[in-house]
């Protein structure tokens, strides 16, 4: 088996309202839908989230390494020599998100070569995953309400309070009117986006201690790295990693001096074979992770799911997977469903995606037909 081409299909979807956090704000999915055609006809999907305040990738920067860089390259390749294409891939720095999806893209054929689910050949752990949802900026009784409501329609009982902002009094009081209106029994965790210094987020977590949460992900610029040292050492609760780490070498190098004691691991950016590679280095070490979002569609999201499902140690927490409900639409044939608070692995061999084809001659913004 031979790659033959390689698309990059860029579209655009809605969302119903802006996403808002420290380091951006999102209004529309402009994503990137990969495939990677063989000579025998079998198709590997990825969706791919350009995120220009994170990784500097837009939609654009995508098509233009993955045609002009990556298909050269990779053509004509043995996509089970999937070692071989990371080399390849390594060769050009950052854009994480592009090689993330032709990973996660060749793992897909793989596992329709052999007629197995990708869930079963990363190893197949648990046939589901707890669904943690994300809680944007907005008032402290306007998140309680949606909280409340997700709890209700979906069963979700754990949350991510987006955080970061100035004065610290405004996360603060949201923290605190969270716990107070969702029990103890519900798990909170808080994710900064590099919005504070060192020194402010010591004082939040004095101004929150008590409250149960669970984890502080990525408070201030990992370059702060004296002060972010001495934030990890005094915390009581894990220090995470995640616009930090988005490489393995860098979660070591971040692991390693005292920068964090916690790591997120997002597929959208390091595929399923470096995601491997950071989740055995977390295990080694005894570190706790957990499975994040690129604000990813339903097909990203699948992606998580699969691979959170199939190891032990990224199956103890939920993972984030929820971001999708705030689509206009998607491209997925098949929607999620969240019941009961999780999310079952699709059937089927490969990773599990189905695409609509309609949806995406209709969202896509290259005006070529689909192929």
């Amino acid at each position: 088996m031979k790659i033959e081409r390689i698309e990059a299909i860029p579209y655009e979807i809605p969302y119903v309202r802006p996403l808002k956090f420290a380091s951006g704000e999102v209004t529309t999915a402009d994503h990137v839908l990969l495939r990677i055609h063989t000579d025998t006809g079998i198709i590997g999907q990825a969706d791919i989230p350009p995120r220009p305040y994170t990784y500097g990738e837009t939609q654009a920067s995508i098509v233009a390494v993955i045609n002009g860089i990556f298909a050269p390259a990779l053509t004509g390749l043995d996509p089970f020599r999937r070692q071989l294409v990371q080399q390849v891939l390594r060769r050009t720095v950052h854009n994480n998100t592009a090689k993330g999806g032709i990973d996660i893209a060749l793992w897909d054929i793989i596992g329709q070569a052999t007629g197995s689910s990708v869930w079963s050949l990363l190893g197949g752990f648990a046939p589901s995953m707890r669904v943690s949802h994300m809680l944007g900026f907005k008032e402290p009784e306007v998140l309680l309400e949606e909280a409340q409501r997700f709890g209700e329609d979906y069963g979700i009982t754990t949350f991510k309070l987006k955080v970061g902002r100035r004065p610290l009094a405004l996360d603060v009081e949201a923290c605190h009117v969270l716990r107070e209106g969702l029990g103890e029994d519900v798990e909170l965790y808080l994710d900064a986006n590099r919005g504070w210094t060192a020194n402010e987020a010591i004082e939040v977590l004095h101004r929150t201690e008590g409250l149960g949460l669970s984890f502080l992900e990525e408070p201030c610029d990992a370059k702060e790295a004296m002060g972010r040292r001495r934030l990890v050492e005094m915390s009581a609760i894990p220090i995470v990693g995640d616009e930090s780490v988005p490489t393995a070498g860098d979660a070591s190098r971040e692991l390693l001096s005292g920068g964090c004691n916690g790591l997120c691991i997002k597929t959208a950016r390091t595929g399923f074979t470096e995601s491997q590679e950071i989740l055995g280095l977390a295990t080694g070490l005894g570190v706790d992770v957990y499975m994040g979002n690129q604000i990813d569609t339903q097909i990203g999201t699948i992606a998580t799911v699969v691979f959170g499902a199939a190891h032990e140690a990224t199956s103890r927490r939920a993972g984030e997977l929820s971001n999708f409900l705030d689509m206009a639409d998607d491209l997925l044939a098949d929607p999620l469903v969240i019941r009961e608070g999780r999310i079952h692995v699709p059937e089927g061999a490969g990773v599990g995606a189905r695409i609509d084809e309609e949806k995406l001659a209709f969202y896509r913004v290259d005006g070529a037909p689909t192929s």
